[in-house]
């Protein structure tokens, strides 16, 4: 007997296209995780792969969530307003289960949990590989919508991620139009994964390997969501 069923897949009709979930379901769940791709690749991202492999075997199902233009066979995203669109249509399957819902991404897919996890009534966000700005210009940063996402929040980063390395996201007081918040660990956790790129990918020369790298991530997630009410 296997801990979880695999590759269920559901087709959605959204307001930005047709849209795809695959089910890694959970003998008991207790959570849904629902997590999304970034602007250059789809669901078969190694740290995504890995939560799907490894959290459904802990109570938690795992849906991987491919935007409208990903599944229309497109190469570039859309805006994040048609991000955002696609997203709210999926989210009325996310949540049929019955059980608190996760929102997460990476990436571009990080920043539309963030945007729409209150409205949604998220239960959380997984923020992987957040883009805090665009590679070399920090000052275009994102930090508002992490910070704003209203729900406990954690945030896996690569210790070398050009699109924001741990030690550049923000520290003490944040305003945003949402509100002052205290500390950004009022806002939001993080676990950072040594020597890591934006995939998360750690070169032949770290003194750890990707195997160990991806347990760093899939070891804080279920951390994490154990310490969820």
């Amino acid at each position: 007997m296997t801990d979880h069923v695999t590759e269920i897949i559901e087709t959605i009709d959204t307001d930005a296209g047709t849209a795809r979930v695959t089910w890694h379901r959970a003998r008991k769940a207790r959570l849904v995780l629902a997590v999304s791709h970034g602007a250059g690749g789809g669901i078969e991202a190694r740290d995504l792969r890995a939560l799907a492999a490894e959290l459904p075997a802990h109570g938690v199902s795992v849906a991987l969530v491919e935007q409208p233009w990903r599944v229309a066979g497109k190469k570039v995203a859309p805006a994040p307003k048609t991000l955002d669109a696609g997203w709210r249509g999926v989210w009325p399957v996310l949540v049929k289960p019955g059980l608190p819902v996760i929102a997460g991404g990476r990436s571009a897919g990080a920043r539309v949990a963030c945007r729409t996890a209150t409205e949604l009534g998220a239960h959380a966000v997984l923020a992987l590989s957040f883009p805090l700005h665009p590679p070399g210009k920090p000052e275009k940063s994102r930090a508002g919508e992490l910070l704003g996402a209203g729900v406990p929040t954690l945030v896996v980063q690569g210790g070398n991620d050009p699109f924001g390395r741990p030690e550049e996201f923000p520290e003490g007081l944040y305003e945003s139009p949402e509100g002052v918040y205290e500390s950004p660990e009022d806002a939001y956790e993080m676990v950072e994964v040594p020597y890591g790129d934006h995939g998360f990918a750690v070169p032949k020369r770290a003194p750890l390997d990707q195997d160990q790298a991806l347990k760093i991530i899939t070891d804080g997630v279920l951390k994490w969501t154990s310490s969820l009410g």
